[in-house]
């Protein structure tokens, strides 16, 4: 049974794709091989979709993809919250922003949303269709390697027990952290990240700006994000920075939070403890060959992103439908060739490079010196702000921040799913399997 958590079972046959990671590249991967009619198992090692402050902003690159699948009316109305600009606040005042309407009509904001309502909306979708196995609380070990190929993966149920999928194709679409890149002997090259990211959350309240920005004041920068019900803020400090010994309490954070933004100074003390804060370690590396005999990496398993601009998520389904589309059809006739995973690896990796680069170049030339206690970057000269006002000219900026140099288009087939699957998925979980929405 799709999307089953209670059965784990040794495949006595091979499957078309064993994907690795149930996260946003993982799950469109899955869905995308499905709907061209092919056996496709998800393991996720977790056994729902609860995550805070992971990977939960929506670009329009990826409106545009859920619209081409049939999900972007599903997804507006999930709860999210729609960011159509967000501006830049420094001690000079209001500097560069990014307005998301001058993309268009449709596609013209960023959603932000909990991640699991997200993942859940994928996970509903692909149950549709015959061929999707989707198994919850399955944590991958190791690849399974014969003559030099990969041909499987090995998994552990939460009880230890394991089990193996036999496939095809393996693609690793589970994180940086990657189990089944780095047991395939894959390892990243590092970049440059003089930055870790403080997240925590505060009440928003009636009579509240409406705004999302981001301050670089006095050497502090911190985002200020409006998620509806609450303020979702990043405070960037140092890279591996000793939080406590700076602060020497969550008071004196506090204190810090409530000086770079006024505003919130009334509500700093919902701060109770460092439990209330997350730390994301930055990271910026990818690796010199998304592949191996039998075996793809995509997403932050290819290329870990850092979370300036929030494209991570974006770039990572974009990587997942240009997967579906050069190999759902060799994995219909046979198995890829890696002349085959390469043609994957030679689409994405300017993409890649192009968002990393620009998220180097902004952490060299305007965090690392600000966190350093340097002034933010100068005003640009008059002409400069006249050429780069223009509309067309802030149009392009503003693509080339969302959708990157290279934008992915489904094209993958779709074989429709029988009868007895083609009613929507609701909002109902069968008996065993999770969502990963939050009880309520």
């Amino acid at each position: 049974m799709a999307g089953q958590d209670v059965e784990h079972r040794t495949d006595p046959g091979e499957v078309a794709c064993c994907v690795v990671g149930g996260g946003p590249a993982g799950l469109t991967l899955g869905l995308l091989l499905a709907r061209a009619g092919l056996d496709v198992v998800v393991l996720e090692k977790h056994g729902d979709f609860l995550r805070d402050f992971r990977g939960d902003t929506v670009q329009p690159a990826t409106l545009e993809v859920l619209d081409e699948i049939g999900l972007f009316d599903r997804l507006v109305a999930l709860p999210h919250k729609q960011i159509s600009s967000l501006k830049l606040v420094t001690e000079d005042g209001d500097g560069f922003g990014v307005d998301y309407r001058l993309l268009g009509d449709r596609y013209n904001f960023v959603a932000l949303m909990p991640q699991w309502e997200f993942l859940s909306m994928l996970a509903e979708e692909g149950r549709r269709y015959p061929g999707y196995d989707l198994r919850m609380n399955a944590s991958a070990t190791e690849t399974i390697e014969v003559d030099g190929q990969v041909r499987g993966v090995r998994y552990q149920d939460p009880d230890g027990a394991e089990h193996e999928v036999r496939a095809r194709l393996v693609v690793a679409a589970d994180g940086r952290q990657s189990r089944v890149r780095d047991s395939a002997g894959l390892t990243p090259v590092p970049h440059d990240a003089p930055m870790d990211v403080l997240w925590f959350r505060l009440s928003r309240r009636d009579g509240d700006s409406d705004d999302s920005i981001a301050l670089n004041k006095r050497g502090r920068m911190m985002t200020v994000t409006n998620r509806g019900t609450f303020w979702q803020l990043g405070f960037v400090v140092p890279k591996d920075s000793p939080i406590r010994e700076k602060w020497h309490d969550v008071a004196a954070f506090r204190a810090e939070v409530a000086s770079l933004h006024p505003p919130l100074a009334d509500r700093v003390e919902e701060i109770a403890s460092w439990g209330d804060v997350k730390t994301l370690q930055v990271r910026i590396d990818r690796l010199e060959r998304w592949h191996r005999p039998g075996l793809l990496c995509i997403g932050d398993a290819a290329h870990a992103m850092s979370p300036l601009g929030g494209v991570g998520v974006n770039l990572a389904i974009q990587d997942a439908v240009a997967t579906a589309n050069l190999l759902a059809e060799k994995l219909r006739t046979g198995t890829p060739t890696d002349r085959d995973l390469h043609r994957v690896q030679r689409r994405r990796l300017l993409p890649a490079k192009f968002l990393q680069r620009l998220q180097i170049v902004i952490q060299r030339k305007v965090v690392a010196p600000s966190l350093a206690g340097g002034k933010p970057p100068r005003k640009p000269s008059a002409p400069a702000r006249a050429i780069t006002g223009l509309k067309a000219v802030r149009k392009r900026q503003v693509r080339l921040l969302t959708y990157g140099i290279r934008t992915e288009h489904v094209r993958s087939a779709h074989v429709p799913p029988p009868g007895r699957h083609a009613a929507p998925a609701t909002a109902t979980e069968p008996a065993g399997i999770s969502t990963g929405r939050p009880a309520g």
